[in-house]
């Protein structure tokens, strides 16, 4: 009974239903990903809460990647809980080697998760697998504290407003390019911040 609730549909816009569940899933990532912008603490509860809805609806929809980057967030999410302590973030910079090795990292790591993606039947597999690492490498720079993370953001919230949008997911997609104006917002705050700082990792 509880699984039809959420997948009651509460609208419906261009043709497209939206249901309880992702209308709840985009709603607390929006206020997640606000918070984050501010570096509070309290945006990790808000974080895990809306990566496990919106794995249970990525997983309805067949974006498996999307799926275990929800996973990804929760882990992380109560890693950032605990990492970040009760003054929230204090935004560094990441060396320029680090950039480096982990450009490298993403790029063979992309190039080799690809095919698995393919066999277990993903809906779009390069997008969707470069959503999966960007995401996982953005949410580890940001439980680090690193201004950068909100680059990597951006760049992921592209690609999927993109990729939800070709897939029929119009709502999740607008969502998507809220998330990539908000990650600009981030970016702003955090680089400003990490000027005054210097750079350790």
């Amino acid at each position: 009974m509880f699984e039809s609730l959420l997948n009651h549909i509460l609208f419906v816009a261009w043709g497209y239903e939206v249901t309880i569940l992702e209308m709840v899933a985009a709603l607390s990532s929006l206020v997640a990903v606000y918070l984050g912008t501010t570096g509070k603490r309290i945006m990790w509860p808000w974080w895990v809460i809306s990566s496990a809805l919106y794995g249970v609806w990525f997983y309805q929809s067949g974006y498996y990647a999307s799926v275990a980057t929800q996973f990804i967030f929760v882990a992380f999410g109560i890693w950032g809980w605990f990492g970040w302590g009760p003054a929230g973030a204090d935004p560094k910079s990441i060396p320029l080697r680090y950039r480096a090795i982990g450009l490298g990292t993403f790029a063979v790591a992309w190039i080799a998760l690809t095919p698995f993606l393919e066999s277990v039947g993903a809906v779009y597999i390069w997008s969707d697998t470069l959503g999966l690492l960007g995401s996982a490498f953005a949410q580890f720079a940001m439980v680090k504290e690193k201004w950068e993370n909100w680059a990597i953001w951006f760049v992921v919230d592209i690609v999927l407003t993109i990729q939800y949008w070709l897939g029929g997911g119009y709502f999740t997609s607008i969502i998507y390019f809220v998330f990539t104006l908000i990650a600009l917002l981030g970016m702003v705050r955090w680089y400003r911040r990490a000027q005054s700082s210097s750079p350790k990792f």
